[in-house]
């Protein structure tokens, strides 16, 4: 395959697939139910916002590991808090994942300012990748040749030379503005109906990242860009699951529909495109599979009785460095917050039928264990996941892939 077959804008046809579409569509109508039962399944908005926060950390820890670079949640967490290791390897881990986590906040915040970004704009894009580099160091700011030559990366410039990705040569440099202008006026536009936008998520997610507009990142932008029109549509659930979690643990699937996808179309039977039909139809497929799969595991996480039940698992059984009467205040405690979210402190002793010196204690011993937070020194309390907690309140979110 040529460079110059990629200079033409309908190489990149067709842009939603024609076959499969039953079967596409009923994925979809699965996942907008289920994204609506997840959205209520935890009662308090402030305990969605808590967890919310773990699954945007683990965002970071998937993505990355999708591109090869593993951080552990705990060496996130720590970084989080400006706490890097001495080894070159594992700090700039640690950065690309603490430059995730806020390009995430930072475009969670400009679809909460602005409802009206067309998220499948050249500008949007862009900027997603001038605000995952901005977080970096400029001396990391870098792509590998093939030779193993750093070259430098400008956040959020386009490449501005040709590239080799595996059997896939994308587009020439050149007309990088004309691809990126036809994928906005396709996805963006009105041709797009209701029932459709599921398919057209997945199929931009393939096309973006066939495009490949930059030097470095592209699959990063990708995720994060399917993620911004997830959370357009009201299907990120308020920030309760994450697709990267999905991709990572089908890893080899992903970059095999990926590259099938880039190949040109088969026979007369296989669309009316320069690319295939069916193999777009197998990664929006896939792609949509992986995201009912990841809401359905997140309800199954978040149901309060479930969450409240290993709550109390953790402390009772895992805290047994605890005492014996305290580990029952505590858990009294935490499932309360679990439910109703804040607490003034006021109501504390007639929760765990305590007077008030006893009823500080524990609240006490809850704030330096770190399980509960407070935003001032008598304001009330709320409930809070620190890493240490996050495998026994949360199982099988994290994993050791």
């Amino acid at each position: 395959m040529s460079a110059e077959s990629y200079t033409k804008i309908s190489s990149m046809e067709p842009l939603l697939p024609a076959s499969g579409r039953c079967e596409l569509t009923a994925l979809s109508v699965e996942i907008f139910k289920k994204s609506g039962e997840l959205t209520t399944a935890l009662p308090s908005v402030v305990v969605r916002r808590e967890v919310a926060q773990i699954v945007c950390e683990m965002n970071s820890y998937y993505s990355n590991l999708i591109e090869g670079h593993k951080t552990m949640p705990r060496d996130i967490e720590k970084a989080l808090k400006n706490d890097f290791s001495e080894q070159e390897d594992d700090r700039r881990n640690q950065r690309m994942s603490v430059a995730h986590i806020h390009a995430e906040k930072s475009m969670c915040q400009r679809l909460s300012d602005d409802p009206e970004t067309d998220v499948f704009s050249p500008e949007f894009i862009k900027w997603l990748h001038g605000e995952f580099y901005f977080y970096l160091p400029e001396n990391e700011r870098f792509t590998l040749s093939k030779s193993g030559a750093h070259l430098p990366l400008l956040p959020g410039r386009l490449r501005d030379y040709n590239v080799d990705v595996g059997r896939h040569i994308p587009p020439d440099y050149q007309m990088l503005d004309g691809f990126l202008h036809r994928f906005q006026s396709f996805y963006s536009g009105k041709d797009i109906v209701a029932t459709d936008q599921l398919i057209a998520l997945a199929a931009a997610h393939h096309r973006l990242a066939w495009i490949h507009p930059f030097g470095d990142g592209n699959g990063r932008v990708a995720r994060l860009q399917s993620q911004a029109v997830m959370v357009k549509l009201g299907l990120d659930s308020g920030g309760l699951w994450t697709l990267s979690r999905g991709l990572a643990r089908e890893k080899s699937s992903y970059y095999a529909h990926l590259q099938s996808a880039d190949q040109r179309r088969g026979s007369d039977f296989d669309g009316r495109g320069n690319l295939s039909d069916q193999s777009l139809f197998r990664f929006c497929e896939f792609f949509l599979t992986q995201c009912l799969d990841q809401v359905e595991f997140m309800l199954g996480v978040l149901s309060p009785f479930n969450l409240q039940d290993r709550i109390e698992h953790y402390i009772r059984f895992t805290r047994v460095d605890l005492d014996g009467p305290l580990r029952e205040h505590l858990v009294r405690l935490l499932k309360a917050l679990c439910l109703q979210g804040e607490i003034a402190r006021g109501l504390v002793p007639g929760i765990l039928g305590l007077k008030g010196s006893a009823s500080r204690e524990v609240v006490r011993k809850a704030l330096s264990e770190g399980l509960v937070a407070s935003h001032t020194e008598k304001g009330p309390l709320r409930i809070v996941f620190p890493n240490k907690v996050v495998d026994d309140y949360f199982p099988q979110l994290v994993a050791n892939l």
